[in-house]
């Protein structure tokens, strides 16, 4: 076995059992004890490291340099324009052409219940400036996956990571969320251009398809003839979470297996994605074939383009600082469909 082919296992049944790959510091499978008794790998992944090579849909992966969105990849820190690599309608998206999710990482610890891996990424990586350091931290306890991420620099850089897993409630390659229901805890939005990029401030989700405070199902929202949501052929905004610190951001919850999870995040934002360029050309876990809408992303992070954005959020990590982001995975039970028993 070579370091880009480990997969490490951590958490026991009943409680969630976790695969992690080295490749990406990647969620593989996450196995619950769903609402209605049955044990189902909830995460959509690649059977093999070729087809995970050969995709661009970052299932599972470990987001950096910087998660979202740079427009045309150029920033200006310290008064000095910083320009990085594009690769998505002429912007930085997700660290570039070669990010975090494509680098074998180290295993610095493995037990059963834990596993934390680093990578170091070089000055100059994908034109980012600073060497920097990354962890991740993955934890399963009794009903709660954690993922803790820190970076440290030794030169100013900026930093925004995340964990990029799709997820199906009903289990791995069972068809659509259409039916799942999300909550996201947020009052406003971040509408976009047609390539991603923040038009300008946030806007109030009130009276449009991103006003997710009650459980809304997802195939009504992203079927909405709303300009937002016919630019991005579904859901691919960030939400500005409310509040401040670990808290509530987002619960997804499918009424078929009676399942739910809640996502708790200290950053400021969700990035919501609905899987709308899955196209059929990848192959999942199971054999089958992931398309649109066969998995949704909820993904806490800074606002996209915060480093061209001084009155958002700061990126920008300098040597002596560390950079740390938490999000928490809470399984439950979720209310039965109308009808069904409970």
């Amino acid at each position: 076995m070579t370091p880009e082919d480990q997969v490490l296992t951590i958490g026991r049944a009943p409680g969630p059992v976790v695969e992690v790959l080295t490749l990406g510091a990647t969620v593989h499978r996450l196995v619950v004890e769903c609402g209605d008794g049955e044990r189902r790998n909830v995460v959509l992944g690649h059977p093999d490291l070729a087809e995970r090579r050969a995709s661009d849909a970052y299932l599972g992966g470990t987001i950096g340099r910087y998660a979202n969105r740079i427009a045309a990849g150029r920033f200006t820190l310290d008064g000095r324009e910083v320009q990085v690599g594009t690769h998505d309608r002429g912007n930085s998206l997700h660290g570039g052409p070669d990010g975090f999710d494509a680098r074998v990482w180290d295993v610095v610890s493995h037990t059963p219940d834990e596993v934390v891996l680093s990578l170091v990424s070089p000055d100059g990586d994908q034109g980012f400036p600073g060497e920097v350091t990354a962890t991740v931290r993955y934890r399963a306890g009794a009903e709660v996956v954690s993922v803790e991420m820190e970076a440290t620099t030794d030169a100013p850089t900026v930093v925004n990571l995340t964990n990029h897993t799709y997820f199906q409630l009903d289990g791995e390659g069972a068809g659509t969320v259409d039916d799942h229901l999300l909550t996201v805890e947020a009052d406003a939005y971040t509408p976009v251009d047609a390539t991603g990029i923040p038009l300008g401030d946030h806007a109030p989700v009130d009276g449009t398809p991103f006003d997710l405070r009650i459980p809304t199902r997802i195939g009504g929202a992203v079927r909405s003839d709303h300009p937002q949501v016919v630019g991005s052929r579904g859901i691919d905004h960030d939400f500005v979470v409310r509040g401040s610190g670990l808290r509530p951001a987002a619960v997804l919850a499918s009424p078929r297996t009676r399942t739910c999870v809640e996502l708790w995040t200290d950053q400021p934002g969700v990035q919501v994605y609905t899987g709308n360029f899955l196209d059929g050309s990848r192959l999942g876990t199971s054999g089958g074939r992931y398309r649109q809408g066969d998995g949704v992303a909820l993904e806490p992070q800074l606002h996209p383009d915060s480093p061209n954005r001084p009155g958002w959020p700061s990126a920008v990590l300098r040597p002596g600082e560390t950079y740390r982001a938490r999000m928490e995975w809470r399984f439950g039970t979720s209310p039965a469909e109308p009808g069904e028993e409970a």
